[in-house]
């Protein structure tokens, strides 16, 4: 197995946790790494623990009044004023409640964000996975979607301070990367490409093709909304040849890319119907762009997944396994119906809500198919041309 990937996790990223019901379940990084390590996939020699992003990083993003906000209700016993700018600032009680020690534990997660970038763009590993990061909702001036800081955009800030390097950002979240893109939309350096759902039935309501940047960043940002029911071939088909359009053209030095495990049909926030197969082929597509364009250069983060038993550890297992050059990757390619460890099994089925599956990969041959399955895939090949126009 390569050890040219490093692996970045910090506990307290657990705490990143709003409340008891709320779907943003961090629970399913303990899941990802139980699994990956009862897989024989990763061990303590690949974790690496990363500092708190400084308060200098954090300003590179987002506004003065909107960070102190969040440090003050970020104490146990928030001050009257501090809750009366809480709903202007979006940590009321909407998606985004505001938690003790909120701060403190967002700050770990954009640091966390920042030490895969410095594994990669010091040349220490080729690639970087941080699961804990990929708050891609969070704007200059508010939190939103169950994101409080945006790590992604201040990772790639840091990497265009310290490195001056042409960053190519890629979201394969089902949810629309806005965020990220309105931080960059102005910016020719950063190319940001963002694949999901249409906001027309889904949040946040943006990410459609006529979004193309603005001013000398026009051009620099595309999105590719897919319509709902959309299945592995059509999300597959509109990814690659997108992508690979795009690092032709910008010639990126490195690749950002998140990893929201929410396109898969079991997402109970989504109305895609992919399977895990896209889980394991996204981040081969990304590889070998990586190591074609970037001289292997990639940086991955986390994001969205609601379904933390079934889908999130299977599709974060098969991001780390890719990137790491594990053995499982390649047995798959004749072992589809490759099981997962017993043991890990075990260890979890009486804590999921559903049967847990017991392969890698989805018997896709066991689901119903879409009945507008020609109708869907006609549309997405449309809204790919028109997407495409001017890149």
């Amino acid at each position: 197995m390569s050890i040219s990937s490093a692996f970045i996790y910090h506990p307290q990223t657990l705490n990143y946790k709003f409340n008891e019901h709320h779907p943003f379940n961090q629970k399913r990084l303990t899941l990802t790494m139980d699994l990956l390590k009862k897989s024989g996939a990763l061990n303590e020699d690949n974790i690496i623990t990363p500092s708190p992003a400084s308060d200098e990083s954090i300003h590179a993003v987002h506004q003065t009044e909107f960070i102190q906000t969040v440090k003050e209700l970020s104490s146990p016993s928030p001050s009257k004023k501090a809750l009366s700018q809480a709903e202007k600032f979006g940590l009321d009680k909407g998606d985004t409640p505001h938690f003790e020690n909120m701060h403190e534990i967002t700050s770990i997660v954009a640091g966390g964000s920042i030490e895969a970038s410095k594994q990669v763009m010091s040349g220490q590993y080729s690639h970087a996975l941080h699961l804990g990061g990929g708050l891609h909702h969070a704007m200059p001036d508010r939190s939103a979607g169950f994101c409080v800081y945006n790590d992604a955009a201040i990772a790639i800030q840091y990497i265009r301070k310290n490195y001056g390097a042409k960053v190519l950002f890629v979201d394969t979240d089902v949810h629309h990367g806005d965020g990220v893109q309105w931080s960059f939309y102005a910016d020719p350096e950063v190319y940001t490409f963002s694949i999901h759902e249409t906001g027309k039935y889904l949040f946040p309501g943006t990410g459609y093709v006529t979004e193309r940047g603005e001013d000398s960043g026009f051009g620099y940002n595309l999105n590719l909304p897919m319509q709902p029911y959309t299945e592995d071939e059509s999300w597959l088909k509109c990814f690659s040849e997108t992508l690979e359009r795009i690092v032709k053209n910008f010639k990126p030095d490195v690749i950002v890319s998140l990893h929201g495990c929410d396109a898969h049909v079991y997402d109970p926030l989504s109305h895609i119907h992919c399977s895990m197969d896209i889980y394991l082929k996204m981040p081969q597509i990304i590889h070998n762009i990586a190591h074609e364009y970037c001289n292997g250069k990639w940086i991955a983060l986390g994001g969205g997944g609601y379904d933390i038993y079934r889908v999130v550890p299977r599709a974060w297992s098969l991001l780390w396994m890719v990137m790491s050059d594990h053995p499982i990757i390649h047995s798959l390619i004749e072992k589809p119906n490759l099981t997962l460890p017993e043991e890990w099994i075990q260890q979890w089925k009486k804590q999921s809500p559903k049967t847990l599956p017991n392969t890698w990969l989805d018997k896709r041959d066991e689901w119903d198919p879409m009945p507008r399955r020609v109708e869907i895939t006609k549309q997405n090949e449309k809204t790919k041309e028109m997407a495409l126009t001017y890149c």
